[in-house]
């Protein structure tokens, strides 16, 4: 992820306050509401004659940054910190922002009554990597409540705890640069120290970052890793035009913002940009962390979760495994019956001491060796093999409704790691909500606790029965003839798009005994489905389903109506008739995926 750096602060604060070429000032601006999103992240609802603005200011220690955002969606802030923004703050406006120093990444928000009255209130948003933090202090310097506190067993150099006077991060030591400095006082700096040209640049001065190193090394046509004495009369020019470009564009706020490969830019250095330059460096900088930080979410939720379904998979699997033991041992009660029948019939025949005894069956007439226990009788003997068969035959009937239900558990939470398996990677935030979804189902199903139970809060982030519905966002496809074929990404989707969406016109495709996604051909009334249609959706069913790397899979179809949920199963379980079956063949659903992919 690439960190906001002091080029892209000046950008956004040239931007804000009107500093920027052809931008006008957002300030002053009247606070109207704080809200904070999650444990790094708090939006402050702003009101100027014009618009009503929302600030972000993040401290996340990976995207720690500051830009205008859209309105975020109203639900209920337990932070404590917001809490007291929104105390402090109210009825203050937002009169200036400004970095304290101007090559330090730590922005003042000043908050006054009315502009040009004394600041009342600083909020400091320091951009610092996992040292970021968001601090709120008074007139008279003390700090009032930060984002997250540091104590003084953190650090002695700088505790953040209310009560204390705010001090300044510890200033950079690194020469200042300078537009005014010569060419060959620059070079001589640079090149002091032997060693990769890149690395010197970072070292040499404040300000700069690696990606601002690197994209300065590239515009000028030099490998970052070159050695800095490797490089010539013509390298060390060109790179020293990049440099003076770079300052002129912080004097001036000349600014271009744009997507790379990489991630963005605001200087226009962007050698292979992704998309023309965008005139909102705001949306730029909210669509590239949201993006970044759903990724991270995403691959970190979707690895929490495998985990916890193999873990439950593994104990149920082993439950199976004493089950069917159990079972087998139970099958055992008719030969215990038929022993204590034989020493009954037998008991002239007993001897004292006998460890065990041989008689004839009473149906094969087949000489049976029956164990004895020799400290007792016959008739104590046969008591005992009457108590073990009345022993097993109760286990049979209680064991078998137990394996029955681990059963369906298993074939449930498979399922489930089906779903979790084809959300390999993250595309869009359909993705994520995806993952969401599943999560709200293994919370309903009592595998997750609710988020509500450690947090003490009466509604849940997910999984509540109060809760709102999730999205529904299937994946779509388009058959050889052009019908939709719809696909759902896990279990709640599944329920809803087989007993909500499908028509009885539809067709409903299934991996035959296979824990995999419903899939839904959908057809306008009076169509018929070519078997190029059916075979494509067989195909995708073969896809998104445990057996998609097999060559072919087994894949039933029927109509809507033929599917039917068995009472109190959980989600995604169903039964159906009147099915009938195609060969799936996940290799050939790849194409319709590119082509959907492609089209998105």
């Amino acid at each position: 992820m690439q960190p906001v750096d002091l080029t892209t602060l000046r950008a956004v604060l040239a931007d804000l306050t009107g500093a920027a070429a052809g931008r006008d000032s957002w300030l002053p601006a009247r606070v109207e509401w704080v809200q904070q999103t999650d444990l790094w992240t708090v939006v402050i609802g702003l009101r100027t004659l014009t618009a009503r603005p929302c600030l972000l200011l993040c401290w996340h220690p990976q995207a720690a940054r500051l830009h205008l955002c859209q309105p975020p969606a109203k639900e209920p802030d337990g932070f404590q910190f917001s809490q007291f923004l929104q105390r402090q703050l109210r009825g203050l406006a937002l009169t200036e922002l400004a970095l304290t120093d101007e090559w330090e990444r730590v922005i003042d928000c000043r908050f006054a009554p009315r502009p040009g009255d004394p600041p009342q209130r600083h909020l400091y948003l320091e951009v610092m990597g996992k040292h970021s933090n968001a601090i709120l202090v008074d007139e008279a310097g003390l700090i009032l409540a930060s984002g997250h506190g540091v104590s003084e067993r953190q650090s002695r150099v700088r505790p953040v705890q209310p009560g204390l006077p705010y001090e300044s991060p510890p200033a950079l030591t690194a020469p200042i640069p300078q537009r005014s400095e010569p060419f060959s006082s620059w070079q001589e700096r640079i090149a002091l120290i032997p060693g990769p040209i890149g690395q010197r640049l970072l070292h040499g001065y404040r300000g700069l970052s690696r990606h601002l190193v690197e994209a300065m090394c590239h515009q000028a046509g030099i490998p970052p890793q070159t050695p800095s004495d490797h490089l010539s009369v013509h390298d060390w020019q060109a790179l020293f035009a990049r440099w003076q470009d770079w300052l002129t564009r912080l004097e001036t706020g000349r600014f271009e913002p744009a997507p790379t490969p990489q991630g963005y830019t605001v200087l226009g250095w962007a050698s292979r940009p992704v998309s023309p330059p965008t005139e909102s460096l705001h949306q730029l900088l909210e669509d590239y962390y949201q993006a970044q930080l759903n990724r991270e979410q995403f691959e970190r939720e979707r690895h929490r979760l495998l985990q916890k379904v193999s873990t439950l998979l593994k104990k149920l699997y082993q439950r199976r495994e004493q089950f069917e033991t159990m079972l087998a041992e139970s099958t055992q009660a008719e030969a215990s019956k038929r022993a204590a029948d034989l020493l009954m019939a037998h008991l002239h025949l007993w001897r004292p001491g006998l460890h065990h005894i041989e008689l004839p069956d009473f149906a094969s007439g087949q000489t049976i060796k029956i164990p004895l226990d020799p400290e007792k009788n016959a008739i104590l003997n046969a008591q005992a093999y009457y108590r073990k068969h009345r022993k097993q035959k109760r286990a049979q009937e209680a064991v078998r409704p137990l394996q029955e239900a681990v059963e369906q558990e298993i074939r449930y939470l498979e399922q489930v790691e089906a779903s979790l398996q084809h959300l390999e990677t993250y595309r869009d935030p359909q993705d994520l909500a995806a993952l969401k979804g599943i999560e709200t189902e293994l919370i309903q199903q009592r595998y997750l606790e609710s988020p509500a139970r450690h947090s003490g809060t009466e509604s849940s982030r997910m999984g509540s029965k109060h809760s709102p519905p999730q999205p529904f966002n299937p994946h779509r496809f388009t058959s050889p003839s052009g019908f939709p074929i719809w696909v759902g990404r896990n279990n709640l989707q599944n329920d809803q798009l087989t007993f909500r969406v499908a028509q009885e016109h539809d067709w409903w495709f299934h991996a035959q005994e296979i824990p995999g996604s419903h899939v839904l051909l959908r057809l306008p009334p009076g169509a018929v489905a070519e078997s190029e249609d059916l075979q494509a959706a067989a195909d995708l069913a073969a896809h998104f389903s445990r057996g998609r790397l097999s060559e072919q899979v087994p894949v039933v179809y029927t109509r809507p109506k033929w599917v039917f949920k068995p009472k109190g199963s959980p989600p995604g379980m169903v039964v159906y008739k009147q099915e009938q079956v195609l060969w799936g063949r996940p290799s050939r659903a790849q194409c319709l995926i590119a082509s959907a992919l492609a089209q998105h």
